[in-house]
């Protein structure tokens, strides 16, 4: 690339598939409008629906990094640090590779990192790393809260088999009667140590989930 050309700018955007309520727009949007304010090239957009450390999952990720090993665009242009990387070795270890193929490295939510400069890349790092901490601080509030749960006698995850069994026969055996309006959805959910929200559901798939519960013919009105 000479001075007078604009640099060829890759942009990449990823939402979680546990991020239900996001999509990449949300991303794609913003950065788009930043690269046309800076007057660069725009040379490809890449999108994943993936979790950050499911790298088979990340095609677009992958794709991103290959075309970036042959030099199709000078600038990877990220929503965030943490939409890329996994982990500081995954940031390193890619930094690495990009630096080695002539690409620099950009933040829409963190203006300070660029790694075009030696200072942007020092903050590089130190973003990369506190990222990974404030991961692993969640990660360890979840299973300290599992484990209060656990210590207060209250349940932590799924139910038993043989308490979802037990589910099983006492729903097959109320559903009749609120089928007829002789029980009460509400009725029915503290009979059942449930929520009505979940007696609503059982009704309109006709079974318990996962058990294969038939639903019953309506009686005719």
């Amino acid at each position: 690339m000479s001075a007078s050309q604009p640099p060829r700018v890759a942009i990449y955007a990823r939402v979680s598939t546990r991020d239900k309520d996001q999509e990449p727009e949300t991303q794609l949007q913003p950065l788009r409008e930043f690269v046309r304010a800076q007057g660069w090239a725009e040379a490809r957009e890449y999108v994943d629906q993936a979790p950050a450390g499911d790298l088979g999952a990340r095609v677009s990720w992958r794709a991103c990094l290959e075309d970036g090993s042959r030099r199709r665009f000078d600038l990877l242009l990220l929503w965030r640090l943490d939409r890329g990387f996994r982990s500081v070795l995954d940031a390193a270890q890619t930094l690495e590779r990009l630096r080695a193929w002539g690409v620099g490295l950009r933040s829409y939510q963190e203006p300070w990192l660029d790694t075009t400069s030696p200072f942007g890349e020092a903050l590089y790092y130190i973003t990369a790393a506190y990222a990974q901490l404030e991961r692993a601080v969640l990660a360890e509030r979840v299973k300290a809260g599992m484990a209060r749960a656990s210590r207060e006698g209250k349940r932590v995850g799924r139910p038993p088999v043989e308490a979802r069994a037990g589910l099983r026969r006492r729903w097959a055996q109320l559903r009749p009667a609120v089928l007829t309006g002789e029980l009460s959805r509400r009725a029915a959910a503290r009979e059942l140590g449930v929520g009505p929200a979940t007696i609503s559901r059982l009704l309109a798939t006709g079974m318990v989930e996962g058990t294969g519960i038939p639903r019953l013919p309506e009686r005719p009105s």
